[in-house]
């Protein structure tokens, strides 16, 4: 507790906290008295390593880090209520997925109402969990004076599928599958985390070709992603030109990924030990052709859209959310640098491809909507730039490598900069190499409390624009 508490007081980041199984014997999950291994993974970003604090623990649990690091808050809450250990002293452990009118919650867990405000002219709106259209499930309670917003609390946990569990049980072609289905959006990031993982365990180097086409299809799914995220942001404040012409570039970017992967989410495209498939020179020509048009139109529909003084006065100061905010939070991904971190998993902890190809950071200062639209129109193009570059210079080579049996007792880390921020996957091994333990953090989880935050203060009609300047994953924080 003290060396973790030591080292986030000085910057450092807690990417994951893991419950690993217990010694044979042990209880383990089964009881109060099993004892387990607690690890947690610890990021310098700033030297670009990582350290595990390990620990053995019971179901009487262990000091808080929540208490002198808020950003640990999730990562505690979600540890109590699937394994009962207690961090003794967090202030709100409210369960993050399990809701009591449908499965029980950890042994022991307090009962967590709404927040409520309370005084003259106080009124509460609950919104969801169902919404319109096709929106997933959520539960939003704000608390508001008059159109201020005082409190939002967001329920998630509508989602929640037991995929870690779904990832131990299954066979090595289901896992694959369910690792791409974590966030249906983020298919190619997380099973790249997922792939790395394995040849961590397995102690696998990746043919450099394959790495440039995983590297590719990582910037193709988050240029489809933030141009249809800028497309929407457009539509939630009546900038129809915006909306219709992201929406259709959006489209663009996904039907590469068909070309590159032969699915419009990436589905399919790594493997572990490689990637499926590559591209011929014919592939790789019409590829390119198309990335030009699109890079000419993107250019200019972005330059028209954040030049417009009715969507600069939308976007300009609401959704607040400051750099010291962003730190306490834990905050990754363009949410963190749009509010001016300099965080960045392919910058501070570069892995495949980006060893060798740096993409220059994207940041802001103001984290406000206009802030995080900025951010996402800067990575766009940078994204564009750097999967021109890559296929131009693209050489033939091996695509794979076969996979070994995993390495027996040991545990492997996998950091990834997915298109929402940083995607984490913690693998370990038991005595004969099988899968014992395995932990997804996807970026959700370190940034819905974020969302939270940034409407405080603001005007509640202000809500869905601030939440789609966020577009945060309900199935990847409910897992």
């Amino acid at each position: 507790h003290d060396a973790c508490v030591a080292r986030l007081r000085v910057g450092w980041r807690l990417a994951a906290l893991v419950a690993l199984p217990g010694d044979p014997g042990d209880a383990g999950d089964s009881g109060p008295e099993g004892e387990r291994e607690l690890c947690a993974v610890l990021a310098d970003d700033a030297a670009g390593t990582l350290e595990l604090a390990t620990t053995r623990v019971t179901a009487a649990g262990y000091p808080a880090l929540t208490v002198a690091a808020p950003a640990a808050q999730a990562l505690e809450r979600e540890l109590f209520e699937t394994h009962g250990i207690r961090p003794q002293g967090h202030p709100w452990l409210k369960p993050l997925r399990r809701h009591a009118d449908l499965e029980p919650a950890a042994a022991g867990a307090p009962v967590h109402d709404f927040f409520r405000v309370e005084g003259p002219g106080i009124h509460e709106v609950a919104v969801g969990p169902v919404h319109a259209g096709i929106i997933e499930p959520g539960h939003f309670r704000f608390q508001c004076h008059g159109e201020t917003v005082l409190s939002l609390e967001i329920q998630l946990g509508y989602q929640h599928r037991g995929a870690e569990a779904l990832l131990l049980a299954g066979s090595p072609a289901r896992r694959l599958v369910v690792a791409e289905s974590l966030a249906g959006d983020t298919a190619v990031g997380h099973a790249l985390a997922y792939c790395t993982a394995l040849e961590g365990l397995a102690g696998v180097d990746v043919p450099l070709a394959a790495q440039v086409l995983r590297g590719v299809g990582l910037e193709l799914e988050r240029l489809a992603n933030h141009v249809g995220d800028l497309g929407a942001l457009a539509g939630d404040v009546g900038y129809l030109p915006g909306a219709a012409w992201l929406g259709r570039l959006r489209a663009e970017f996904l039907n590469a990924l068909v070309e590159l992967s032969g699915n419009r989410f990436g589905r399919g495209l790594v493997v572990p030990g490689g990637v499926r498939r590559g591209i011929d020179g014919v592939r790789v020509g019409d590829l390119l052709a198309r990335l030009e048009r699109a890079e000419r139109d993107l250019t200019t529909v972005v330059e028209v859209m954040l030049g417009t003084p009715s969507v600069i006065s939308r976007f300009e100061h609401t959704g607040i959310v400051s750099r010291t905010t962003a730190d306490d939070l834990g905050l990754v991904g363009p949410i963190a640098r749009a509010s001016g971190c300099d965080r960045d998993v392919r910058q501070d902890h570069p892995a495949g491809v980006f060893r060798f190809a740096m993409i220059p950071l994207s940041r802001a200062d103001s984290g406000d909507v206009l802030a995080r639209a900025f951010v996402r129109s800067l990575e766009a193009q940078r994204a564009l730039t750097f999967v021109r570059e890559q296929l131009r210079e693209l050489r033939e080579g091996p695509l794979a490598t076969p996979l070994p049996p995993l390495a027996p007792d040991a545990l492997a880390v996998a950091l990834c900069e997915g298109w929402r921020g940083e995607i984490a996957h913690v693998a370990a091994t038991g005595p004969t190499g099988e899968l014992a333990a395995y932990k997804v953090v996807d970026p959700s989880l370190h940034n819905w409390f974020g969302l939270a935050i940034a409407l405080r203060g603001n005007q509640i009609s202000d809500f869905p624009l601030c939440n789609k300047s966020f577009n945060l994953s309900y199935a990847g924080h409910d897992l």
